[in-house]
This record gives C-alpha cells, sequence and structure tokens, in this order.
C-alpha cells in the first residue's frame, strides 16, 4: 500500500504521474530529510520512546517481583488492575492524564508538554514489563541467590550478579516491546495536544489531513515503518530467547516469600501511579461549574458548541458499536483458517512458508496504525472501495487480526496430532476432523479472540481519523474533535466520553475472559487419550 502510495500519489490528486521517474522519487526524499524540522520531530519521537521504555521498566521491576514472587493477601487483585491501562484505548489513556495535568496537577505546569507525554507512556506501557518480567522471575530457581548470599554477598550484590543475568531476556523482550508501543503512540499524543515538535506519526497525518501533501507523508510513513520494523526483529529475537530461558527454569524450585513493607509500598505506589489518573477522568466527568453533576452526561446527545452538526457523542458509540461488531466478524473470519493452518506440523519447507505467513500477519501488529490509515488511503481512496461502509471495518480488522490470531494459536497448538491421525485411520473425513478436533479447542480461545478483536475495534483511533467519514464518525474520533474545541462544555463532553468508551472496552474484555474460563467440551478420542 505505501509502496503505491508514494509512486502514486499524484494520481490521488489527479495529476499525470508517468513522467515523475526515479529522480522525483530521490528528490522527494532528498528534500524531506534535508529539512531540519524533520530531524526534530525523529527526534523528539525516539527520545520520548526511549524515556517511556526506561521509566516503564524502572518501575516495572520492583512491582514484578513483589507481584510475583512474593505472597501477600490481595495480590491477584493488584495484578489485575496494574493490567488495566493496557486494554484501554490511547484515546482514554491521553484524556485522562490531560484531565490529571489539568485538574488536580495543574500546580506542575506539566499539561501540554512531552513531559506529560512520557509520563502517559509509562501508564499505558509499564505493565507488559511487570508481565514479562514478572513471569520469568517466578520461574528462576532461588536457591542460586541464597547461596550467593551465604556465601558473604550482600543482596545488592547478589541480585546484580545472579538474579539480573537471569532476567536480562526478559526485560530485553519487554523493553522492545514497550519502546515499540511507545514509538506508535498516536492516541496519547493527539489527545494531550501534540507537544514541542510533535511526532512522526502526528506529521503523517498533519501532511496528508491538514496540508495534503501525500509526497512527504508518504516519505515519513515509510521511514516510521522502518523504526518500527526494526523494533519489531529486535523484540521478537529477544522474545524467542525469554521463551528459552522459561523453558530451562520451568521445572525449578519456586519458593514464594512473605512480602515486606518496603515491596509493598513501591507497588501500591505503582497501583497509586494508575488509579489517580483514571479517578480524576471520573470525577471531572462529573464536574459542572464546581458541583457534582450529570450534566456533562446528558449533553452526549448534542454535538458540542463552537461548531454546527457534527456526530455526536451517542451517535458516535452506536457507530463504534456497529463498526467494531463487523471489524470482529471480518478479523475471526481470517484468523481462523490462519489459525488453523499456521497450527499444524508439516514438513520442513511447508514449515517455512508458515514461519513466512505468521511474520506476515504479525505485522499489523507491530506496524503504526496511521500507517494501516494512510495505507488504505491513498491504496483505496480513489476507489468505490475507498467509499465503502467496508473501508473502516476492514482497517480496523487488519489492526486486530494478529490479536486473534495469537490467542487461538496456543490453543489449537495444545491439540495431540495423533488424535487427528487417530480419527483419519478410523476414516473420519478431512471435515469431520475439523468439526470433531479442532473445534471443541477452537471454541475454547474463540470467545477471547473475539473480545480482543472487539476491544481494540472499539477504541481503535489511528487508522479510523484517516478514514472515517464526517458524517460516520467513532466515538474516538468524536472524543478527539471535541478536545479540539474551546469551551468546558466541549472538554466536559470529552470527559464524559471516554469514561463511557473506557467502560465499554473494559466489559468487553472482561466477558472474553469470563468466557474464555468456561470449561468448553472435549473430543470424544481425548477423553479416551
Amino acid at each position: 500500500m505505501l509502496a503505491r502510495g508514494f509512486l502514486g500519489l499524484d494520481a490521488v490528486a489527479g495529476t499525470d504521474v508517468t513522467s515523475a521517474g526515479q529522480t522525483g522519487v530521490w528528490s522527494g526524499f532528498f528534500a524531506v530529510f534535508a529539512d531540519s524540522h524533520t530531524w526534530k520531530i525523529i527526534w523528539q519521537t525516539l527520545w520520548m520512546a526511549f524515556a517511556g521504555t526506561v521509566l516503564s521498566v524502572i518501575l516495572g521491576i520492583p512491582s514484578a517481583y513483589t507481584l510475583y514472587c512474593l505472597d501477600f493477601p490481595g495480590r491477584r487483585l493488584l495484578r489485575g488492575i496494574i493490567a488495566i491501562p493496557f486494554v484501554l484505548p490511547t484515546v482514554v489513556v491521553g484524556i485522562a492524564f490531560r484531565s490529571l495535568l489539568e485538574g488536580p496537577l495543574s500546580f506542575l505546569g506539566l499539561a501540554n508538554s512531552t513531559s506529560a507525554v512520557v509520563m502517559a507512556m509509562v501508564f499505558f506501557n509499564f505493565s507488559v514489563i511487570v508481565r514479562t518480567v514478572g513471569t520469568m522471575w517466578s520461574g528462576i530457581d532461588r536457591r542460586t541467590a541464597e547461596a550467593a548470599r551465604t556465601l558473604g554477598a550482600s543482596p545488592m550484590r547478589a541480585f546484580l550478579s545472579v538474579t539480573l543475568p537471569q532476567l536480562a531476556p526478559a526485560i530485553a523482550a519487554g523493553a522492545g516491546l514497550v519502546f515499540l508501543y511507545c514509538s506508535t503512540a498516536y492516541g496519547i499524543v493527539t489527545t494531550l495536544g501534540n507537544p514541542g515538535y510533535g511526532t512522526i506519526e502526528m506529521e503523517i497525518y498533519l501532511q496528508t489531513v491538514t496540508f495534503f501533501n501525500l509526497d512527504r507523508a508518504a516519505i515519513l510513513s515509510i521511514l516510521q515503518f522502518v523504526i518500527v520494523v526494526f523494533a519489531l526483529l529486535v523484540t521478537t529475537t529477544l522474545t524467542k530467547k525469554t521463551e528459552v530461558a522459561l523453558r530451562v527454569s520451568k521445572d525449578s524450585s519456586r519458593p514464594v516469600k512473605k512480602a515486606d513493607a518496603g515491596a509493598l509500598v513501591a507497588t501500591f505506589a505503582s497501583v497509586a501511579f494508575i488509579a489517580t489518573p483514571l479517578a480524576t477522568l471520573a470525577i471531572r466527568s462529573l464536574r459542572v461549574n464546581g458541583e457534582f453533576s450529570l450534566e456533562n452526561y446528558r449533553r452526549l446527545q448534542t454535538p458540542g458548541t463552537g461548531f454546527t452538526g457534527g456526530t455526536t457523542v451517542f451517535e458516535g458509540i452506536s457507530h463504534s458499536v456497529k463498526i467494531a461488531t463487523d471489524a470482529t466478524l471480518i478479523a475471526l473470519v481470517v484468523a481462523i483458517p490462519l489459525a488453523l493452518v499456521l497450527s499444524r506440523r508439516v514438513n520442513e519447507l511447508a514449515a517455512r512458508f508458515q514461519q513466512l505467513l505468521d511474520g506476515f500477519v504479525l505485522l499489523p501488529l507491530g506496524i503504526s496504525t496511521v500507517t494501516v490509515g494512510f495505507g488504505f488511503l491513498i491504496t483505496f481512496g480513489p476507489t468505490a472501495f475507498g467509499r465503502s461502509p467496508l473501508l473502516v471495518p476492514v482497517a480496523q480488522a487488519v489492526v486486530a487480526l494478529p490479536l486473534a490470531v495469537r490467542v487461538l494459536l496456543p490453543v489449537l497448538r495444545a491439540i495431540d496430532p495423533r488424535l487427528r491421525e487417530a480419527a483419519a485411520t478410523l476414516g473420519a473425513s478431512p471435515a469431520q476432523i475439523l468439526r470433531t478436533i479442532d473445534m471443541p479447542f477452537l471454541l475454547r480461545g474463540l470467545g477471547l479472540a473475539t473480545g480482543f478483536s472487539f476491544a481494540v475495534s472499539l477504541g481503535e483511533f489511528g487508522a479510523t481519523s484517516f478514514l472515517a467519514d464526517p458524517a460516520y464518525q467513532t466515538l474516538p474520533v468524536v472524543i478527539v474533535k471535541l478536545l479540539s474545541r474551546p469551551g468546558e462544555y466541549n472538554y466536559g463532553m470529552a470527559l464524559a466520553g471516554a469514561v463511557i468508551l473506557a467502560v465499554a472496552t473494559a466489559s468487553a474484555m472482561i466477558a472474553a475472559e469470563m468466557l474464555s474460563m468456561r470449561r468448553q467440551p472435549v473430543p470424544l478420542v481425548e477423553r479416551k487419550a
């Protein structure tokens, strides 16, 4: 899509591109990278992503130790609370921090600053470090560190010389993922006011929508793609090392210690860091003129002030649900056959094809949703499909597809291939094997895959901001538009809309988790085995 967009940009504008040639292509690259503003944007994108990654690691490691290695009442509840930000739409995370920094913490003067963006990135991503490092830490045999302590090493020296090297693959893999997510935090940057020079994603949006400079936007999209693919390759390599380390340590002794006061204080500080912005968002959505009121929610049936017409928040909710439902169906229709193909045990030649297919399916997980939206725009914009109501659902399905496949694959790979071989030996057709062997297992992961796809589509903003029809906008797009309008009326409605979006997304995930926990029927052949 990007290749077509770059080589055929002027076709979108209605001009002839046959004479452009290679000289025009390279001159476009040189012009963009000769501009000092481009390098300022690249630098700000990278340093904010790096800062968000480092702070996430610093904050996440102590919490990982407390929540996965120590025993205390409420440990599982705290794990769930810390995981909340990662399932929230980026628009909700951004507006939660905006409400905090423009409200109770306004005296800090951090509103509309790059520091606010970094803080929101940490809020959104540090649970990745907690989960990745905590899972590894819980499987480490602590007797090695205890032996070092017996030989006279201090607790810090034992940690640095024994435990930390064992955790290094998990820390590196988690940090790679966090950097990837921080460098593509379009919704967070947008809702926090695009401070400083902006980011590559914001520049792509501005060049496309505001200036209609598709040449520059395409070049920046290619740059964003290169950065993301590099980060994805590094992360994939580190993740494989993490999986090897986990297999090595899975049979180790796992003594659980009682939590000490220091560890609990650090963890509860992390929980407070998560709860404060969300609580502020909810409380401020209920405040009008210094008093508690439901007025902001009653106003959601209006389009706001300062402009005429437009989609109301209630209409945006309806549009989001309908589009997310269509996107979920599309994602599942594609994900189920892909998961079935990727889960089969095949010969070496076919296995290589599986690896290529798996990498291709995972690509949208790392690529910025802004790049996805821009690619759809320049590829399908001039066509009839570009005016189809299916354009946005298909784009959202592309974003949700990797998650759906990743949920279904472990379930299907858990099937013993001897079950299929036994059924085939007894005369079962491929269709019967699929129905009696694969389908019961598939149903176990289908609920969670549905919930993930629906939640991701419901809160998707990057691609949708490029493609949404002005008369049929989704709730995240409506919220950002309200934020861009001056006045307390619009701001209060944006807060209320963000609360509704957060509740809807969380409800979808909770429902999916409940469905995934239900025991599904297992094949008769499995029972015999």
